[in-house]
């Protein structure tokens, strides 16, 4: 452990930053009783130099807070490998395949490299390994797995409830060609198998 009087003159970022949160949001933490921290990934390409600095400055975070509280901490490492896969990268095997497969859900493209399920699982494995071999302390999370378990249900309904209200707020912030096509739901398509950047036609709430 550090000693308190240097921790109470420290100026290292990660010192900094964790001391504000443990100020700014007291009351949520002492309801929690936990503090958890999350790094997000998009796993359409393989991990890089930018992937390890996120999950460094949220382990430095992680290393500060538990010189300054007791409370038990944990990073979570999120996948967004629902997202549809936009474009080949130039670093990957096989690229027809995946050209024939642009805007699919990143866990529903084939494996180029022939090793994994998909894409997305191929990626999110590579992503373990990376992290694993410089002894990151994380908790994977993916999304597909979230989504497909319901876990996102209840904030998908609260989402549904307050629909205008978060459009009012979100549609300002964006361009005039994005604003046309915004919605906070991105629908697979039962056709095309596609993600779908439209927007909401009609709410049911019966």
């Amino acid at each position: 452990m550090i000693k308190k009087d240097v921790l109470e003159k420290t100026s290292a970022w990660p010192f900094v930053e964790a001391k504000k949160m443990l100020r700014e949001r007291k009351a949520f933490i002492e309801k929690k009783g936990k503090i958890t921290l999350q790094t997000g990934y998009g796993p359409s390409g393989l991990p890089h130099i930018g992937t390890f600095g996120e999950v460094a400055r949220t382990s430095m975070m992680v290393n500060a807070l538990n010189q300054l509280t007791d409370l038990p901490t944990e990073i979570i490492t999120f996948s967004d490998d629902m997202d549809g896969l936009r474009k080949v990268p130039d670093n990957v095997p096989n690229q027809e395949l995946l050209q024939q497969n642009l805007h699919k859900p990143l866990t529903q493209v084939p494996d180029p490299f022939q090793k994994f399920n998909s894409f997305g699982e191929h990626n999110n494995e590579m992503l373990k390994d990376f992290l694993n071999s410089f002894n990151f302390k994380y908790n994977f999370k993916s999304s597909t797995s979230l989504y497909k378990a319901g876990f996102f249900n209840p904030t998908l309904k609260i989402i549904l409830e307050n629909y205008e209200g978060i459009m009012n707020i979100i549609l300002p912030t964006l361009g005039k060609e994005r604003q046309k096509t915004y919605s906070p739901f991105l629908p697979v398509c039962p056709e095309t198998g596609h993600v779908l950047e439209i927007h909401v036609m009609e709410i049911d709430q019966s």
